[in-house]
C-alpha cells in the first residue's frame, strides 16, 4: 500500500523529519533523506503492528492533495513510502470467488510479469485499493 509522507527537510545543522499522516504516530527522522525514509519505513511497520495487536483497523491511505490542504503541513515536501500491510490485517481466510476464464487469464499473466506473490495477493491488493479510494 503506497503511504504518502510529508518530509521536512533538514540541513546541515537539523535532520530530515517524516511524517506519515495516515498511520497514527508515525513520526521519525534522519541525518540525511535515504536514513530518514529508511526510518520512516520502520515506524510504519512499528505503528501498524501496534494497530494490529490491539484489534483496531488499519487506516488506508489518503491522497497527499487531501493532506496538502491541512496547514500542519504547509511548506512541508511529499513522497510516498510502499508498506506491505498484509501481515497487519490477520489470519488469512479461504473464500470461493467465481470469475470469467478471461479475468482470471489476465490476473495471471499481471501476477507472471509483475512479481507479484499469487492470484489471492493480487486480488486482496485490488480490493484494498479499491476500497482506499472508495
Amino acid at each position: 500500500m503506497q503511504y504518502p509522507i510529508a518530509i521536512e527537510w533538514g540541513d546541515e545543522r537539523t535532520a530530515t523529519g517524516i511524517v506519515i499522516p495516515d498511520i497514527p504516530g508515525a513520526v521519525t527522522a534522519g541525518d540525511t533523506t535515504e536514513h530518514a525514509y529508511e526510518m520512516a519505513v520502520e515506524v510504519a511497520h512499528i505503528q501498524l503492528e501496534e494497530l494490529a495487536n490491539e484489534n483496531k483497523d488499519i487506516p488506508m491511505p489518503r491522497s497527499i492533495a487531501e493532506h496538502r490542504k491541512n496547514p500542519e503541513f504547509e511548506g512541508y515536501g511529499w513522497g510516498i513510502i510502499d508498506i506491505d500491510i498484509t501481515p497487519y490485517l490477520g489470519k488469512t481466510e479461504k473464500v470461493n470467488v467465481t470469475l470469467p476464464g478471461h479475468v482470471i487469464r489476465q490476473i495471471d499473466k499481471y501476477v507472471s510479469t509483475h512479481g507479484i506473490k499469487s492470484r489471492s495477493a493480487f486480488i486482496a491488493s485490488a480490493a484494498l485499493e479499491k476500497l482506499t479510494h472508495a
